[in-house]
């Protein structure tokens, strides 16, 4: 699930309490900003979630760069 900022400011208490079930992925800007995720995941869990997000012929390295971009580190 992915919500805006302004949205999990407006509903906290709501998203919290989702939270311990749910992941939630929080954006500004049109950006991912955070994550919420329950306590127990386990990192097995975390990982396959992002499964699908890079190209299957993506290194690291190309994983890293764009990171960067994303966050404007390279100015």
């Amino acid at each position: 699930m992915s919500i805006t900022a302004t949205e999990l400011k407006k509903n906290l208490g709501y998203y919290l309490e989702l939270s311990r079930t749910t992941t939630i992925f929080v954006t500004k800007n049109g950006k991912i900003w955070s994550k919420f995720s329950p306590v127990n995941e386990s990192r097995i869990s975390s990982v396959e979630s992002l499964f699908g997000v890079l190209p299957n012929d993506a290194s690291l390295e190309d994983a890293y760069k764009e990171r960067i971009k994303q966050h404007g580190w390279n100015d």
